[in-house]
């Protein structure tokens, strides 16, 4: 079943846009891909001092020309879409509109206050470097490792923070007496567990008895074991993935559901189908 003439520009465009397993796709995601670079690195250099005072209007130029680009493929996104609202409500169509949204406001806020307002709401393009995960095949399959592994991991910080709760109560008995030690409360010595825990060490907090040192040692060699379990989690998980063969980055027209199988027709999400 095939969608009616009319709408053919719309299919065409959609396929640029939206899929990057097609050589138009690929020149397209290219592009796009050193447009969110450079655009970035625009937004970077306008924060140093020195380089803003010389180059500021060439790089507000630059800026104007990107937002423009964005804006422009923000349109043609909404267009080619089936249910427009729902992309501009998912994640990547929040990413497209906060990258555009503060230059604009500029032209319509006045005073010398508002404009520094303006100037920090610019640094939300930076939220549009999200996107080039979107162009990194092996991106898909980290992602896809990190949503399997989270329920495993989410068990693990549960348990890192029940023994967070009791070595900083445990503590907290041991040197709490102690003058100057930094043990004021339970809460500050589940703060001292967890930055000993993590290897960080701040050094604000020390224990002074040996039954407190003793404990602490302790806490530093769980510290290591500790580190190397969300690790080991996410990479098992991405070896799973990388054993998946045949997915494409085929987008569905109708949800944007990611992520089917190569000889898929039909979107597993929403069950309408990928080629019209």
């Amino acid at each position: 079943m095939h969608r009616p003439p009319e709408h053919s520009w719309r299919n065409t465009v959609y396929e640029v846009i939206f899929e990057n397993d097609t050589p138009t796709g690929k020149v397209f995601d290219i592009v796009l891909l050193w447009s969110i670079v450079l655009s970035v690195a625009a937004v970077m250099l306008e924060s140093v001092q020195s380089i803003g005072e010389d180059y500021g209007q060439i790089l507000y130029d630059v800026e104007w020309g990107f937002t423009i680009l964005f804006t422009i493929e923000y349109v043609v996104r909404i267009i080619c879409v089936r249910r427009p609202w729902l992309y501009i409500r998912s994640f990547y169509g929040v990413v497209d509109l906060l990258s555009i949204l503060p230059t604009y406001l500029i032209l319509f806020v006045g005073g010398s206050h508002a404009m520094i307002v303006i100037r920090a709401l610019r640094l939300l393009r930076v939220f549009r470097i999200f996107k080039l995960m979107r162009y990194v095949g092996e991106a898909s399959v980290l992602m896809q490792a990190l949503r399997a592994s989270w329920p495993k991991i989410a068990v693990f910080l549960l348990s890192v923070l029940s023994i967070a709760l009791i070595v900083g109560s445990l503590m907290y008995l041991v040197e709490g007496e102690q003058p100057g030690t930094g043990y004021t409360s339970i809460p500050a010595s589940i703060y001292w567990t967890i930055v000993t825990m993590t290897t960080v060490g701040y050094g604000d907090i020390t224990p002074q008895t040996v039954a407190g040192k003793f404990i602490a040692s302790t806490v530093m060699i769980i510290g290591y074991g500790i580190i190397a379990v969300p690790t080991g989690i996410v990479t098992a998980e991405i070896s799973l993935a990388s054993f998946k063969r045949g997915i494409t980055t085929q987008v569905c027209p109708n949800c944007q559901h990611e992520g089917h199988e190569s000889d898929a027709k039909h979107c597993k999400s929403c069950g309408d189908s990928l080629h019209g």
